[in-house]
């Protein structure tokens, strides 16, 4: 009898222990299952979003459901809320991003009172183009920023302050005068210039002059007695430095400081870089911000590749390899890419970096035009009397300096803005 009741209780802790064991075996079960769910829905997860972020999206091909990849257009432009339209249909407003087939598309940005802005684009599989559009008023203001008359108008290097001498007022008021470019706060535009040097310790009036390299300096010399002078041109110089028995050692010493400064730009290009710009380029003129080159090719011939594999999502406009003498190019350092302006040097004509780098002022035929670095969007925003070329951007993209006698040949002329904002 206890035998048999010891048999049961071990046949029932057997039975316990058995279904505790299964029990504990679908736990895991369910718990593994749980966990490879969720790793599952992780990795799927991710997986969607790096195709979205590169572009791929479902639609419909031929009637059927296709994932198929795409290019991201990023359209923007300055001032903002701009219509963006692509192959003529109005499709967004600037500061988007809209997903593209890859292909080549016509992207025109357009925003009322400003002229349009249009450029061919291609559209690649997972990369981004980007039309990016600095707009232009199509009726731009004129603002004077002297008003007594002005002569002999000299930017300075680093294309941030202009020298100008005045002639018509009186000995403590003629003089040299320095105007700031810079984009500090002012309440006029004429109460940006200060004055240098006047005319009681010579006719700095009636002279001429030159910027040292750093633009810390001017060269002064005076017309008639040929006496040079150099003057601070941070404050008033009260007794101005007399260098005329040692000008052309002052002359050798700035042009060994503007050789070095070339030579420091070419020294941190790549060797086959330079061996390319110095073979091929003639008087060039770096951006601001010294990513590219402004050129009149030295002679004809084709540029040798320097980015080898070509960098993928770089400009997708058409490059200009072979180059003809006396053309006018820009070389772009950072993509490697080289693309034509229209028409050749002159000694009427004038072009100048804008300061955003991606910009050129083109002065030519009497008209003043800015155009993209690879030679789209040719824009003439000026086409009023204005004399000499003197044509310099402001240290930001927001105005334009001309100097003018508004037609008047019986006065002297005066230095204005043409507002771009």
């Amino acid at each position: 009898m206890i035998k048999t009741q010891l048999n049961i209780l071990c046949q029932m802790f057997a039975k316990s222990i058995t279904n505790m064991y299964n029990d504990a075996k679908r736990q895991m079960r369910r718990q593994l299952l749980i966990t490879i769910l969720i790793l599952s829905f992780l990795i799927l997860g991710t997986l969607a979003v790096v195709l979205y972020g590169k572009g791929y999206r479902f639609g419909l091909n031929e009637g059927r459901l296709d994932f198929a990849g795409t290019g991201l257009l990023v359209a923007t432009s300055t001032p903002d809320g701009a219509r963006v339209f692509v192959n003529g249909h109005l499709t967004t407003a600037t500061d988007n991003t809209i997903n593209l087939s890859p292909g080549d598309y016509s992207v025109k940005i357009l925003k009322d009172g400003y002229f349009p802005w249009e450029k061919k684009l291609k559209i690649q599989k997972e990369l981004v183009s980007k039309a990016d559009a600095l707009l232009f008023p199509n009726a731009p203001k004129l603002e004077s920023i002297t008003n007594i008359g002005i002569r002999n108008s000299v930017l300075d290097p680093s294309q941030t302050k202009i020298a100008f001498a005045v002639a018509s007022q009186s000995a403590r008021k003629n003089g040299i005068y320095i105007l700031d470019l810079s984009t500090r706060p002012i309440l006029t535009l004429q109460s940006s210039s200060s004055q240098i040097v006047d005319d009681t310790a010579d006719l700095f009036s009636q002279s001429s002059f030159a910027w040292s390299p750093d633009g810390e300096e001017l060269m002064a010399t005076v017309s008639g007695t040929q006496t040079s002078y150099l003057i601070d041109t941070d404050r008033f110089n009260e007794s101005p430095n007399d260098v005329t028995a040692t000008l052309s050692s002052v002359v050798v010493s700035w042009q060994k400081e503007l050789d070095e400064k070339e030579k420091a730009r070419l020294d941190a290009l790549p060797k086959k870089l330079r061996e390319v710009v110095r073979e091929n380029f003639k008087t060039p003129e770096w951006s601001l911000d010294d990513s590219k080159i402004l050129y009149e090719a030295g002679r004809s011939g084709e540029l040798s590749i320097v980015i080898s594999p070509r960098l993928l999502g770089s400009d997708t406009i058409a490059e200009e390899r072979k180059i003809e003498k006396g053309a006018i190019y820009v070389y772009d350092i950072r993509e490697d890419k080289n693309f034509k302006i229209q028409g050749v040097f002159s000694a009427e004509r004038k072009l100048r970096w804008f300061p955003d780098s991606k910009h050129l002022i083109d002065v030519h035929d009497k008209k003043i035009e800015i155009v993209e670095y690879d030679g789209g969007n040719r824009t003439t925003i000026y086409a009023g009397p204005f004399l000499d070329n003197f044509v310099f951007p402001w240290s930001d993209p927001s105005k334009i300096v001309i100097l003018t006698n508004l037609g008047n040949p019986n006065i002297d002329p005066n230095l204005y803005t043409i507002v771009l904002k």
